[in-house]
């Protein structure tokens, strides 16, 4: 968490001096400055936030292939004459744990097109899910698994 607040700290430095604020700027300056302090990483110290910023990106890119292929899957069944919808209602038990960790996960869940969170258990176990295409029930529960272990990776790694 110190380097990211150091990195945060360079960022806005970085646009002070530049006198330009603008999100692409700050983005520049939080590029710049992370590529500083992998650079002082010996001097500074070795830190869990040099690699845990690789952690989130890969998840941010495995969650937008994911987002993309379910669009594609959505609209190709908006678009055509026939429907392939399946819809259900499915519950999976759950291995995030915190109130944080749930709500993220339902949230990712339910920016992806064809699945919706529509609750949480009240012992909070057990989420339960409206899915557009149900094909293959056990597949399905395969990939939102998936993307929940994927989240624990990030937030508790």
């Amino acid at each position: 968490m110190r380097m990211f607040l150091v990195n945060l700290l360079l960022a806005l430095t970085w646009s002070a001096l530049t006198a330009d604020f603008s999100f692409l700027n700050l983005l520049f300056g939080m590029l710049i400055s992370y590529a500083a302090l992998l650079v002082l990483r010996p001097v500074l110290g070795d830190s869990r936030y040099f690699g845990k910023v690789w952690q989130i990106i890969a998840f941010a890119i495995f969650f937008l292939v994911q987002l993309v292929k379910s669009n594609i899957r959505v609209a190709y069944d908006v678009l055509t004459p026939s429907y392939f919808m399946r819809p259900g209602i499915i519950g999976l038990s759950l291995e995030v744990s915190s109130d944080l960790e749930i709500t993220i996960f339902a949230n990712l869940i339910s920016l992806t097109p064809g699945t919706l969170s529509i609750d949480v258990s009240s012992d909070r176990k057990v989420l339960y899910i409206h899915a557009m295409y149900i094909d293959d029930l056990e597949q399905l529960r395969a990939e939102i698994r998936y993307l929940e272990q994927r989240l624990l990776d990030v937030m508790r790694n």
